[in-house]
C-alpha cells in the first residue's frame, strides 16, 4: 500500500541534513544534547525540473526528534520564485510518530495558476496488525505538464502543454495474512480536467492532438485489487528483502465514470546488501491494459519522471513526467547505495548515501510486443541524506543522450 508525496520541493531537506552536519558538534558535545528535541534552521531552494522551469526559494525548517532521537516532525514552509507562475508559498508538515505510522499535509499557491493541497495518512505500514489502511486527499492545478503523443518513439518536436487540474481521493485497506503477505482493496475517485496550456512558445496540446481521449472534464471510480509479499527489513529504508506486488483494477461507465479501461500489472523490489554500508536496489515493472480504446491519455501508463508509483508511472530521471505514455509499459533500473559519511544531528543518526543509478523502460501498444526492444534509459548519481527509521530526502541528477535533469523529493525513488 503506497501513496505518492507530492512535495517535490520539501527535498531541500537533503541538502538541510548535510548543511547542518558540517556545523554539527561531536554527539558528546554539550551542546549537541541541549539541542536534542528541536532544531530551527534555513536553507535555499534551487529546483530545476525539466518541465517546471527553474524555481529558486528559501526553506524554513524545523525538526523535532523524540526522546528515542527518531525524527517525529518536520515543518517545512517556503517562499519560492517561480520561472513560470510568479512568486508563491507553501507550507509542509510531516508527522512520523512511528515505524508503523506516518501523515504529511503540503499546500501552497503561487500568483498565477497554480494551487496544490495533499493530505496523507498512512497507519500499519509494518504490517504487525491485521489490518492496514491509508487514505489521501489531493488537489492540484498544475500548469506546466507536457504531452508528446503516445507510443514509443513520440517526438520531442510535438511538444505540447496544458493544465491539469485535478481533484483526487485514494482509500486503501489491506488484510495481512502475515507481516510477509497482504491483500489490499483499493479505490479511487478522480476528477481530472484538461484545460488550456499557459506557457508561452508551446502549442495547446488540443492544437496538434484535437481528437485524444481525455480532453476535457473527466471522472473515474477505479476500483482495485494488489497482493503483496514484502521480505523487506524496512517499508521505508530497505537494506535487504524483497517486494513483489500483483495488481489490477477496473473502469466502467456502468459504475459512473465518464470512461471504460482496465488495467493489470506487476512490480519487483529487490534490496541485496553487498556490506553493511553498500545496498544493490533493483526493481522491474509491467503494466498491461487489456481494455484501452476508451482510456483517457493521462490514465494510460507512463513513463518518464523521477519516482515508481506502482500501478501508475516508472522513473526515467533524464526526463519530465510522463515523458512516453501508451496501453503497456515494461521498465526496470538499479542503484548502488553507498554510505559515504554518518553524523549526529540533533542526537539522529543520519547517514549520507551516494547512489549512481540506470533507468531503462519502454512503452508499447500492443502485448505481443517484446518489452525489452527499443529501451530508452538514463543514468545518473543520487544524493541522500537518510534519517532512520523514516526519513530520506534526495536529489537526483539524471543524464541521457545530451539531455539532463534533476529531481528532489522525500522518500527513496523505489
Amino acid at each position: 500500500m503506497g501513496a505518492v508525496w507530492t512535495a517535490a520541493a520539501a527535498a531541500a531537506l537533503a541538502g538541510a541534513a548535510v548543511i547542518c552536519a558540517a556545523a554539527t558538534p561531536p554527539p558528546d558535545d554539550p551542546a549537541v544534547q541541549a539541542a536534542a528535541g528541536t532544531a530551527l534552521f534555513a536553507v535555499p531552494e534551487i529546483d530545476v525540473d525539466p518541465h517546471s522551469g527553474v524555481t529558486l526559494g528559501l526553506i524554513p525548517v524545523a525538526l523535532r526528534t523524540n526522546s528515542r532521537g527518531d525524527i517525529d516532525r518536520i515543518i517545512a514552509p517556503d517562499v519560492i520564485h517561480s520561472q513560470y507562475f510568479g512568486w508563491g508559498s507553501r507550507m509542509r508538515v510531516f508527522g512520523y510518530p512511528s515505524t508503523d505510522r506516518q501523515w504529511s499535509i503540503v499546500g501552497g499557491a503561487k500568483q498565477r495558476v497554480e494551487r496544490e493541497f495533499d493530505a496523507r495518512f498512512i497507519d500499519g505500514q509494518t504490517r504487525r496488525d491485521a489490518w492496514s489502511w491509508s487514505v489521501e486527499a489531493i488537489y492540484d492545478r498544475s500548469g506546466v505538464p507536457r504531452f508528446f503523443g503516445i507510443g514509443n518513439e513520440s517526438s520531442r518536436h510535438n511538444e505540447t502543454t496544458y493544465v491539469a487540474d485535478q481533484s483526487r481521493l485514494d482509500l486503501a485497506v489491506g488484510y495481512n495474512f502475515s507481516p510477509v503477505l497482504q491483500l489490499a482493496w483499493q479505490l479511487r475517485v478522480h476528477y481530472f480536467d484538461v484545460l488550456p496550456g499557459v506557457l508561452k512558445g508551446l502549442p495547446g496540446i488540443a492544437a496538434l492532438f484535437p481528437q485524444l481521449p481525455g480532453l476535457g472534464m473527466k471522472h473515474v471510480l477505479q476500483p482495485g485489487l494488489a497482493l503483496t509479499v514484502d521480505t523487506r527489513d524496512s517499508p521505508v529504508i530497505p537494506h535487504s528483502g524483497a517486494r513483489y506486488i500483483a495488481y489490477g483494477g477496473v473502469v466502467s461507465r456502468a459504475l459512473g465514470s465518464s470512461a471504460s479501461y482496465s488495467y493489470l500489472g506487476m512490480e519487483l523490489r529487490q534490496y541485496w546488501p553487498l556490506s553493511e554500508t553498500l545496498t544493490l536496489a533493483w526493481h522491474a515493472a509491467v503494466r498491461y491494459m487489456p481494455e484501452a480504446s476508451d482510456a483517457p491519455f493521462w490514465a494510460l501508463s507512463s513513463l518518464g519522471g523521477d519516482r515508481s508509483v506502482t500501478g501508475e508511472r516508472e522513473p526515467l530521471r533524464a526526463y519530465g513526467e510522463d515523458r512516453y505514455i501508451d496501453r503497456n509499459l515494461y521498465a526496470a533500473g538499479a542503484e548502488l547505495r553507498a554510505v559515504a559519511g554518518n553524523f549526529r544531528l540533533m542526537g539522529t543518526h543520519v547517514s549520507l548515501e551516494v547512489a549512481p543509478f540506470v533507468d531503462a523502460g519502454k512503452v508499447f501498444g500492443t502485448s505481443g510486443g517484446n518489452p525489452l526492444t527499443k529501451l530508452h534509459h538514463s543514468v545518473g548519481l543520487g544524493i541522500r541524506a537518510v534519517a532512520s527509521p523514516s526519513v530520506v530526502g534526495y536529489v537526483d541528477f539524471g543524464f541521457s543522450g545530451g539531455r539532463s535533469a534533476v529531481f528532489s523529493g522525500i522518500d527513496y525513488p523505489f
